[in-house]
């Protein structure tokens, strides 16, 4: 599956007041970054946010409780804490920085990587 990348485009050019974001290829679809901070996932043309058990309750209130989840090869499947993006982000700049603020705050939330030993 192609990344959708007029979608990527569009998120770029919303969240561009707040950041600089990126993105890396990834199961058949793209994880994004603002600033090096992972905060959402393109895949099969839809946008989804990250959350996490601060945020959780805010997508639970606002309807949005579905998840993303991955199947993969062997036929297992996993589930994510990445909510779908409500509609309004596909054409709201503001609306984009408000539910991506969520997805970014989680991030920056989220465990640090340490660096691998070489």
């Amino acid at each position: 599956m192609a990344v959708d990348i007029g979608l990527v485009a569009w998120v770029t050019e919303a969240l561009e007041p707040i950041g600089t974001v990126t993105m890396r290829r990834m199961m058949g679809g793209a994880t994004l970054y603002l600033d090096g901070t992972i905060f959402g996932i393109v895949h099969d043309g839809e946008l989804w946010f990250k959350a996490d058990a601060e945020s959780n309750a805010l997508w639970d209130e606002a309807g949005y409780r579905e998840r993303f989840t991955v199947t993969f090869s062997t036929g297992m499947s996993d589930s994510m804490n990445y909510r779908r993006a409500p509609s309004d982000v596909y054409d709201d700049a503001d609306a984009m920085r408000e539910w991506a603020g969520l997805g970014i705050a989680a991030g920056l939330r989220a465990p640090k990587k340490k660096p691998k030993k070489r």
